[in-house]
């Protein structure tokens, strides 16, 4: 197989949404920094630029071997890119949580969650869901401050 030249425009094209992707994480990450827990901002840009990355490439890989083979030989599947993103990130997600020293408690589920949640804005950014890459994000902001504030005093929350 031949490589395909690729236009550097589209190439940037693909930077623009790893930038994009990058900056929604880190949004949500920021808002994980300011409460002190763990995967926060860096974390956060890294996991949902990467996932715009992946799918981008995955998505250029498989249109270019659509292309140049046959496209029933080799039955190309865009979706296991998504899936491997899925299961590489709630590992790093499972990382983060913590089992508490009270037993009947976890701590950091929430930002798990997040992390997971971040990844789906960087994929949303690569399939050029931009509205959907931002609400994600806005969802993710609200689901972090406002309703957080509901459960403030609750000792059963998860706190993050």
């Amino acid at each position: 197989m031949q490589l395909l030249e690729v236009p550097v425009s589209f190439q940037l094209w693909i930077l623009l949404d790893v930038v994009i992707a990058a900056i929604l994480g880190g949004i949500l990450g920021y808002e994980r920094e300011q409460k002190q827990k763990p995967a926060g901002f860096r974390t956060n840009m890294f996991i949902a630029g990467g996932a715009a990355l992946l799918l981008s490439l995955g998505r250029f890989i498989a249109n270019s071997m659509e292309l140049e083979l046959d496209p029933q030989a080799i039955g190309v599947d865009p979706t296991r890119i998504i899936h491997a993103i899925i299961v590489g990130v709630s590992f790093i997600g499972a990382g983060t949580i913590l089992k508490s020293s009270r037993k009947d408690t976890v701590r950091y589920l929430t930002t798990a969650a997040m992390i997971l949640f971040s990844a789906g804005a960087g994929i949303s950014v690569a399939l050029k869901l931009y509205v959907v890459a931002v609400g994600v994000t806005a969802i993710g902001l609200i689901i972090n401050t406002l309703i957080h504030r509901l459960y403030q005093n609750n000792p059963l929350e998860d706190h993050g």
